[in-house]
């Protein structure tokens, strides 16, 4: 049995423990930007009426259904490694009534259990800078969307601004573990999350990772200031990956 890595291990369980307070915590890590930057980035995917989609690292399910209420009667499939976080999430589902429709599984964004070409898009929502390797997950996501199909990233990144960026920084790495503490009683998990920040490539360096993994048209949009980042980018229609295809 393959051993998960050590930061696989520490992040299954932050996210198994901070489950019932995690969409609070949304609130505050985004300063109640996130669903602005989530209706923005559907805006941006335009999805069509039948529409299929994997929604990775789905946490509660809220892009999922977002998903499936744009899409009206495609099947949705939300993925998460934290069956705490699956486990509230089947409850939103099934008080809207669109069990039918959407499909929680718990699994892992680096080996998708499903086939190649399966989605007409692929999205992974402020965890990319969580996986022990993006560059396999990003790989993944284009794998099983068909030709032509979108993958999109919607994360938190490092805010471009100077002045902005230091309060900012701030913020993530002396508030927000405080907050942490008195909300989730959780205190080291909030403090490690600026470090998974620390190291994650900026909306640029993304956007070439997007390219060199053979996406094309490749879009990256900073939101509120670089505090976040929507990155889109399509699955070549031909196996040679040439952008004349799309």
């Amino acid at each position: 049995m393959e051993m998960k890595s050590t930061k696989e291990q520490f992040v299954h369980s932050v996210f198994e423990s901070i489950a019932p307070k995690y969409d609070l915590m949304n609130d505050i890590l985004s300063f109640r930007r996130h669903k602005a930057w989530r209706n923005f980035t559907m805006k941006k995917m335009d999805v069509k009426p039948g529409a299929t989609a994997i929604d990775l690292c789905c946490g509660t399910g809220d892009w999922t259904i977002s998903l499936a209420k744009a899409s009206g009667a495609g099947k949705i499939v939300g993925l998460d490694f934290s069956q705490n976080m699956l486990d509230v999430g089947e409850e939103k589902v099934k008080r809207l009534g669109m069990d039918e429709q959407i499909k929680l599984v718990q699994g892992n964004a680096m080996a998708l259990p499903f086939e190649d070409n399966s989605f007409d898009y692929a999205t992974i929502g402020f965890a990319l800078r969580n996986v022990p390797d993006l560059v396999k997950v990003i790989e993944e996501m284009q794998r099983v969307v068909k030709p032509g199909g979108m993958v999109v990233s919607l994360e938190l990144s490092k805010p471009t601004w100077k002045p902005f960026k230091a309060i900012y920084l701030f913020y993530f790495q002396k508030v927000l573990p405080l907050l942490g503490k008195l909300i989730v009683k959780r205190y080291e998990q909030y403090k490690w999350l600026p470090e998974s920040l620390k190291n994650f490539p900026d909306h640029k360096e993304l956007a070439d990772i997007f390219r060199k993994t053979g996406l094309t048209r490749v879009e990256a949009y900073p939101l509120t200031g670089g505090i976040a980042a929507l990155h889109i980018g399509i699955k070549p229609q031909a196996a040679n990956g040439s952008k004349g295809d799309v």
